[in-house]
């Protein structure tokens, strides 16, 4: 019914989607997922506050170094752009 409203996804995702876990979720695929069931985002997500606060107290350590690692703990890692190294195209 996804592949008929437009949205073909890879079996990894739809796994993820499945089990309650997607890391990451377009809203273009929200939209033909909302229309192919006839319902609305609201009926697919429930919020999770201890999740964003659990977050900004890992985010906080890793700023002042209190994580209780050797060493007062290590500085962020260093992301680089992927200029010139664009992702491999998912599976057909």
């Amino acid at each position: 019914m996804l592949a008929e409203a437009g949205l073909e996804i890879s079996a990894g995702k739809m796994s993820s989607w499945w089990a309650g876990t997607p890391p990451t979720m377009r809203l273009e695929e929200l939209d033909v997922l909302c229309a192919v069931l006839e319902c609305t985002p609201n009926d697919l997500m429930t919020p999770e506050p201890e999740k964003v606060a659990a977050r900004r107290a890992g985010n906080a350590e890793a700023v002042t170094g209190n994580d209780d690692k050797p060493n007062g703990g290590s500085a962020s890692p260093v992301v680089s752009p992927r200029f010139g190294k664009p992702r491999s195209t998912p599976p057909l």
